[in-house]
């Protein structure tokens, strides 16, 4: 089964999660698309205010399959190799769901003043539709 994951490809916290999520999954789960490309997110009927909201998971076989934010964030832990265990012990403590959902929202709303900018949009080698085998034009900064 494989996912995309939507992420803002302008913003430091987000690409290095997206790094180190690519460096863990190879591309074998997971596929990329950064908030910046509208072309591939009218695919998907997303739209910028959508992204607005958080990083969206979309479940590539069924797209109607989405979560967003958190929940994003959670299931894309809970998909990853022994996750389920950590996510499961993560839902488990009373209020712990809606703490980290607090401090989710407050990251999103703030990621560029507490980890920056970058100055280009960064584009996975894992993007969907396209393999790091591929000749595919994305740069990996």
């Amino acid at each position: 089964m494989k996912y995309h994951v939507i992420y803002d490809g302008n913003c430091n916290l987000c690409v290095t999660l997206v790094q180190l999520l690519e460096n863990l999954d190879r591309g074998q789960r997971f596929e990329y698309i950064p908030m910046q490309d509208l072309q591939k997110l009218e695919q998907f009927g997303i739209t910028s205010g959508d992204c607005e909201m958080g990083m969206i998971l979309i479940d590539s076989d069924t797209p109607q399959r989405r979560w967003q934010g958190s929940d994003a964030a959670e299931e894309i832990g809970r998909i990853l190799p022994a996750g389920e265990v950590f996510v499961a012990a993560y839902r488990a403590i009373p209020g712990m769901k809606w703490m980290g959902d607090r401090v989710y929202e407050q990251v999103r709303d703030n990621r560029y003043t507490l980890f920056g900018k970058r100055s280009t949009t960064y584009n996975s080698v894992y993007a969907i539709g396209c393999r790091a085998i591929d000749n595919c034009d994305n740069s990996k900064d």
